[in-house]
């Protein structure tokens, strides 16, 4: 495989998807418009990851004060919903040891606010040596200056800035495949 393909296609050998802080209390803080799109993004995601077989960690920053993971994403909590503190998921020991048990080394990322738990999460997993691909339509910050901050600096410092649509067709790579039909229902379903 050629450089530029290792970098920016999915693997489906290789990939986990990590749906960061998509919580209760945390969704009236972001705008509705907005919300709503990461909400549904992360969903179609996560049905595509379910429908290939592919693991899925979801976090919960302090679950006490945020509330859990939103109903409409509660199927990303299934394989494992990770309770942390830090803002970066790789300062929680059980994120790292889900992550090492998916064997996986293209993490892509979904979630909120994009420029806290998100970006920090992604920085600590590119100094890991992971591939981290940055799903910009499934995250999102309260405010858009912060979102777009850490859009850029995503890309500056390593990470693949991708779309709901681009990451589930990679997966699949063609009509050929198996999970082709049910990719294509996903992209479907998006609303613009």
């Amino acid at each position: 495989m050629g450089k530029i393909r290792d970098k920016f296609w999915l693997n489906p050998e290789r990939a986990a998807l990590i749906v960061i802080d998509v919580q209760e209390k945390l969704i009236p803080a972001m705008n509705n418009r907005v919300s709503n799109q990461v909400i549904q993004h992360s969903q179609l995601l996560v049905e595509g990851f379910e429908a290939l077989n592919l693991p899925i960690i979801a976090t919960e920053q302090y679950s006490k004060g945020l509330g859990h993971t939103v109903s409409p994403l509660q199927a990303a909590t299934r394989q494992h919903c990770i309770e942390k503190t830090s803002f970066s998921c790789c300062g929680e020991p059980a994120f790292l040891q889900a992550l090492a048990k998916t064997g996986a080394r293209q993490l892509l990322l979904c979630g909120m606010e994009a420029h806290v738990c998100v970006y920090q999460t992604l920085l600590d997993l590119l100094d890991g040596g992971y591939q981290v691909h940055l799903v910009k339509d499934a995250i999102c910050s309260r405010f858009k200056s912060d979102f777009e901050v850490a859009c850029t600096g995503a890309t500056v410092a390593g990470a693949t800035l991708t779309s709901t649509e681009i990451a589930l067709f990679q997966l699949v790579e063609g009509a050929g495949h198996p999970g082709f039909k049910t990719v294509s229902q996903l992209a479907r379903r998006r609303n613009p």
